[in-house]
């Protein structure tokens, strides 16, 4: 005998029977009666990257007894693979380098990229948040950033992200790791949450899983039951790395396109909180960076020359030596731009040179010298050269360089709108660089449905789900069509504080 009864009829019957009992919801397709618990906490939060982490600080910080289940054998998810960069409006480094931005700017940028799909609620808070964010990682955390770099992300008004010392996620998550060690909430890894479980009443009160889980075999590792007295927290992530569900949302992104992603970003959670009935929406806006790099495999380093070099201070340019798309327009346009270049034969080529280089230099040391050597980007002394080495046609690309010159002696590119920063510098003198351009499946905008407490939306009632939040890439509406770049981290982090807090200050339930 199980220690309770599991049963997909519930569905069935609760469906048929209506009634004020089924006031919740009639998608509780893991009812559960009589369930012994093997542990109780107070907060079970699901996922270990930036999101995750943050809930659990907060949740620890608020009183509660707190824990962190991680389906991998490492703890960080994506975010320890993430680039780095953080959206921090009203940072130091803005102000160093004379740059205007405020709160409604950075607003008005994540809403026109996101065609206004967002809930413009979360939004204005997110954009709130940026500078005090920024200030909880120096301050809290100890997250070093770079002091004197300021970058910008396509779509974007003006450069507001910074940057890790390190280059990488990790200068968060590392940080994030020691602190919620610092404070004694355990962390678990192998443990897969197999079924979020709600009671009659619709309130979720724990979570089914497996401790001891390998990656890949469903029915491996121990079945546990572990309570969650005041609430779950949801912070599961996105599934670009899922080519199965990914292409049931967007038939496009099949296996012929890699991933940015670690292999644990999967759609398990995303289809087990719609089994209980979570309210989810747009699931099928998923973004591909623009920016990777086709001689390398996963998210890489590649891009950050594309971005950080050519983007911001090059150009983006195809086969025929002419520019294609706004080397600063959101992801999506400059993804859907390369594929359409693609389609009709040509490649996209990010190249940079001279001192338009010495942004990425400084923010990642030794970066550019490893792209090299592993030919991910190739250095030339001629423009000449450069056109040699890629197959584009030299008096093409030479008008098409002198022309850029003259957007930025002019600080105007009247053909493609491109924001011309002001550390730009004509590109004359070599040596010459160039990466190749390859979208990779990066990001989910959709998903979970949540409130401004980050509780999680019923879908027959659109009513808070008592005992269940949600916060990071597993929840949807606060990027709508396009998430813009480094804002990845800030929503994170805001949202998953939010939750970790309004969680541990939940009344219990009566599980």
């Amino acid at each position: 005998m199980s220690k309770q009864t599991i049963s997909r009829r519930s569905l069935i019957a609760s469906t048929i029977a209506g009634g004020a009992a089924m006031a919740a919801s009639p998608l509780m397709a893991h009812e559960v009666d009589n369930v012994k618990w093997d542990e109780t906490f107070d907060v079970v939060i699901i996922g270990s990257g930036f999101a995750g982490l943050a809930a659990a600080i907060e949740a620890h910080n608020a009183g509660a007894k707190a824990v962190v289940l991680e389906k991998m054998t490492a703890f960080g998810g994506n975010s320890i693979i993430n680039g780095g960069i953080l959206t921090a409006t009203g940072c130091p480094q803005q102000k160093m380098h004379k740059i205007e931005d405020s709160v409604d700017l950075l607003e008005k940028d994540i809403l026109v990229a996101g065609q206004y799909l967002n809930d413009k609620a979360k939004v204005r808070l997110l954009a709130e948040h940026a500078l005090s964010n920024y200030e909880w990682c120096v301050k809290t955390l100890g997250v070093e950033f770079l002091p004197d770099a300021i970058g910008q992300e396509g779509g974007h008004s003006v450069p507001r992200y910074v940057t890790t010392k390190n280059g990488s996620g990790s200068g968060i998550v590392t940080k994030q790791i020691e602190m919620v060690k610092k404070l004694g909430v355990p962390m678990r890894n192998r443990v897969y949450v197999e079924h979020i479980i709600r009671d009659k009443k619709g309130a979720v009160v724990g979570v089914q899983v497996r401790e001891g889980y390998r990656f890949g075999k469903a029915d491996s590792g121990k079945v546990k039951y572990i309570r969650a007295k005041k609430g779950v927290v949801a912070c599961y992530g996105g599934f670009s790395a899922d080519v199965k569900f990914r292409m049931f949302q967007d038939p496009k992104l099949s296996a012929d396109l890699d991933t940015t992603n670690q292999p644990g970003a999967t759609s398990e959670l995303w289809r087990e909180t719609s089994a209980i009935g979570c309210l989810q929406v747009q699931n099928d806006w998923i973004q591909c960076g623009p920016w990777g790099n086709p001689h390398e495999k996963g998210m890489g380093i590649g891009w950050q020359f594309n971005q950080t070099a050519a983007a911001e201070y090059g150009i983006w340019v195809n086969t025929d030596g002419n520019r294609f798309v706004n080397e600063l327009a959101n992801r999506k346009v400059r993804a859907d731009a390369i594929m359409l270049e693609q389609q009709q034969g040509r490649k996209a080529w990010a190249i940079a040179q001279g001192k338009n280089v010495e942004p990425l230099k400084k923010q990642r040391p030794g970066f550019l010298e490893r792209m090299l050597k592993d030919k991910i980007v190739f250095e030339y002394k001629t423009l000449e050269d450069l056109a040699k080495g890629t197959g584009i046609p030299y008096a093409q690309l030479k008008k098409t360089v002198d022309e850029f010159n003259e957007c930025v002696k002019n600080k105007k590119d009247p053909v493609w709108g491109r924001y011309i920063n002001n550390d730009q510098t004509p590109m004359v003198e070599g040596p010459w660089y160039a990466g190749e351009c390859q979208p990779k499946v990066h990001h989910c905008m959709g998903g979970l449905v949540t409130n401004n407490d980050c509780q999680v939306l019923d879908v027959m009632t659109y009513e808070p789900i008592p005992g269940l939040y949600a916060a990071g890439e597993a929840t949807g509406c606060v990027h709508g069509a396009v998430r813009l770049g480094s804002v990845a981290i800030l929503d994170c982090l805001v949202f998953g504080r939010i939750a970790g807090e309004k969680a541990a200050k939940a009344k219990e339930n009566a599980a």
